[in-house]
């Protein structure tokens, strides 16, 4: 009976951790991470500062904490691939698989690209640049010729791209999201052939 009830508290600490991160990073859209303090924070969640505390001792630490949540995915895939062959269907399924995993991540990479000089200053902006140096590395062909690694690198691009630039075109996010991957999936294929 007593796992049970650590069980439940466990959940609901979870909870109340995802609830801080959510909020934090809505305040941060719209007002921007410098002018959003902790109590503003607190007072938008309807818990006191020392609650918050418990959680997160500094705006520094939410965005760290959602940093490594939401690209959890991402540094996995690296993993993945850093292990698979150099063939067309790896590259493929690694192209489809980084399109969920941004998808999943969309808000943070909202306020990373509206606070880069913020993002810059953080610990995450260099951890997000190795990440994307791992996926530079398992999606290029290092025998290929450069115009097939600047394909690869830009089907990269056109995932990130994408996600800012299509937000403003009408349309279902999900139809999106399936365009933007079909392109990027053309130019690792097209890379492919050179190869």
């Amino acid at each position: 009976m007593g796992g049970t009830m650590d069980g439940t508290k466990q959940r609901r600490r979870g909870d109340t951790r995802q609830r801080i991160q959510d909020v934090a990073l809505e305040l941060f859209a719209e007002q921007g991470y410098e002018k959003t303090s902790l109590r503003e924070i607190a007072e938008h969640l309807e818990v006191t500062k020392a609650a918050l505390y418990y959680h997160f001792k500094t705006k520094e630490e939410i965005i760290v904490s959602l940093f490594e949540d939401l690209t959890k995915p991402i540094e996995e895939l690296i993993d993945w691939g850093r292990q698979q062959p150099h063939t067309l269907e790896t590259k493929q399924e690694i192209v489809r698989r980084y399109s969920e995993a941004l998808a999943g991540a969309s808000p943070l990479f909202r306020f990373m690209q509206e606070n880069q000089a913020t993002v810059r200053e953080l610990s995450i902006g260099e951890t997000f640049k190795d990440r994307m140096l791992g996926m530079r590395d398992i999606v290029i062909d290092p025998d290929a010729d450069l115009v097939d690694q600047v394909r690869c690198i830009s089907a990269l691009f056109t995932m990130h791209a994408g996600m800012f630039v299509l937000k403003d075109l009408e349309g279902d996010p999900e139809e999106k999201r399936k365009a933007i991957l079909e392109v990027a999936t053309d130019l690792i294929t097209q890379a492919h052939k050179g190869a």
